[in-house]
């Protein structure tokens, strides 16, 4: 997979962001790729979200399926180019080599600008709301007032991601010397809970799952220029004729959350359930 195809890069579009809450539907018939299962695309190298079939998408995906009496059908998949791409293979069209397309893909950014790009699709229900934070070693950084405590100290960040372009970025380059590029923000976390890096700019959820609430690992939220103030919410796709399913889904979603269904899935992978 080449570097522009991380999942990660996903996050590059959280500046301008807007939420939705949902979409009208008026349809009553889901169209179904296979009658009686729900086929639902979920990234793969997106823990904790999604990895390889595992995550808290692939739970949300089986909870999903639950609720509309379906069989589900995971269709993992490794992220294209770019989201339209990403849009194209797996949710209206399909992959030329005959992978996809699904009923449903999860993780889809809830952005206008990406609705009004993809009109084949019909983009709603955000169940989360992805931002960033800094984790530190409280050994190593005792009292964290600002980004000038960082000076000197060891980074961690995940290549091809919003917090990588943040850190190398912030204050003309001042930190480049000091960051420390790792494949995945998890690689990056597990080597701050082994000492060999001071602090990691990463998702809340990525650090979460990996720290689990640990007090010798405290988060910051760093007001960063470039972050998107309130972090970006993630949703789900259809194709855009199949209304019935979305509002199915929609529906769906709403009696997950309203249950305490939606919060224990997230818990089940130390996460905190944080929707729009």
């Amino acid at each position: 997979m080449s570097t522009p195809t991380s999942p990660s890069r996903r996050r590059l579009l959280a500046a301008g962001l807007l939420l939705s809450t949902g979409v009208a539907f008026a349809d009553d018939t889901p169209v179904l790729r296979t009658a009686g299962t729900l086929k639902v695309a979920v990234y793969n190298d997106l823990a904790p979200f999604s990895n390889h079939g595992q995550g808290i998408d692939a739970d949300l995906g089986a909870a999903l399926a639950g609720k509309l009496g379906l069989k589900l059908a995971l269709l993992p998949f490794d992220a294209g180019d770019e989201l339209g791409a990403d849009l194209r293979n797996m949710v209206w069209k399909g992959h030329y080599l005959g992978y996809g397309p699904a009923d449903v893909m999860l993780h889809v950014p809830v952005d206008r600008m990406l609705m009004n790009a993809n009109p084949q699709v019909e983009i709603f229900a955000p169940y989360y709301v992805e931002t960033v934070r800094l984790v530190r070693s409280a050994q190593a950084i005792p009292q964290f007032d600002g980004v000038e405590a960082l000076a000197g100290k060891r980074i961690g960040v995940e290549k091809v991601s919003i917090s990588g372009m943040v850190m190398l970025g912030e204050g003309g380059g001042r930190f480049r010397e000091q960051v420390h590029i790792y494949p995945t923000a998890i690689e990056a976390l597990e080597q701050l809970k082994a000492g060999s890096l001071d602090a990691v700019l990463a998702t809340r959820a990525q650090i979460e799952s990996v720290m689990k609430g640990d007090p010798a690992f405290p988060l910051q939220e760093v007001p960063f220029d470039r972050l998107p103030r309130g972090g970006w919410a993630v949703g789900m796709a259809v194709k855009k004729d199949n209304v019935a399913l979305a509002r199915q889904l929609q529906a769906a979603l709403n009696d997950l959350a309203a249950s305490g269904e939606l919060k224990t899935l997230f818990a089940k992978y130390g996460v905190q359930a944080v929707r729009p």
